[in-house]
């Protein structure tokens, strides 16, 4: 069904620019104008948990570790300005400051991403999660009024463990030494046969060890 509505070839692959995603992807569905690929979705994020996205909303592939849709805020209170963020499972926290979306031609501010974490269970005491939100909304200056209802167009992704780390720091065939401080090439050599990567393995070797 996604494939139906979306019309996405095969092979393609969406990586929108923060710029892209404010300037042409929001700008027009805020004007209600024609997207050309209608590939980001609307969904209600106030309605369905993180974890459910994958299913919610079409992706790159199934690999993929983020997804792109359009999402219409909403008021906490009717007569507040703080944007209610709670689902049934969790909340949406913001955290950090908000940062600009500048245009690379007028050199100006074009939006603002807000960073939202997710916790489970019902502010003020939650259980942080790993999951991340950029939101993104049209704004015309850092210091205008914050938009608290209105169309924005949202990143979601987990972030990596802590832990998660690169099985290797040169790419295959470079090995690690365990204790030398260098790396050595264990492509099979056949006999008599001279490494071409010699002077960078070297200075690899060498780069480690001055680290040291």
């Amino acid at each position: 069904q996604h494939e139906e509505e979306s019309c996405v070839p095969p092979g393609f692959r969406f990586h929108p620019t923060e710029e892209e995603l404010v300037g042409y992807y929001l700008a027009r569905k805020v004007a209600a104008q024609k997207i050309d690929l209608d590939i980001i979705q609307e969904v209600d994020l106030y309605r369905i948990e993180p974890w459910d996205l994958q299913g919610q909303v079409a992706a790159e592939d199934e690999q993929s570790s983020e997804w792109y849709f359009f999402s219409f805020k909403d008021r906490k209170y009717p007569s507040g300005t703080r944007t209610n963020r709670a689902t049934a499972a969790g909340f949406w926290k913001a955290t950090g400051r908000d940062k600009p979306v500048m245009s690379s031609r007028s050199r100006g501010v074009i939006g603002m991403r807000k960073t939202l974490v997710f916790y489970r269970g019902r502010a003020p005491n939650g259980r942080k999660t790993d999951w991340i939100i950029h939101e993104y909304r049209l704004q015309t200056s850092e210091h205008a009024p914050t938009q608290e209802e209105g169309w924005v167009v949202c990143r979601a992704f987990q972030k990596p463990a802590v832990n998660q780390r690169p099985s290797y720091i040169f790419p295959p065939p470079y090995a690690a030494a365990p204790g030398l401080g260098g790396y050595y090439d264990t492509r099979p050599r056949l006999h008599g046969q001279v490494g071409g990567d010699h002077h960078f393995l070297q200075s690899a070797a060498g780069a480690a060890g001055a680290g040291t």
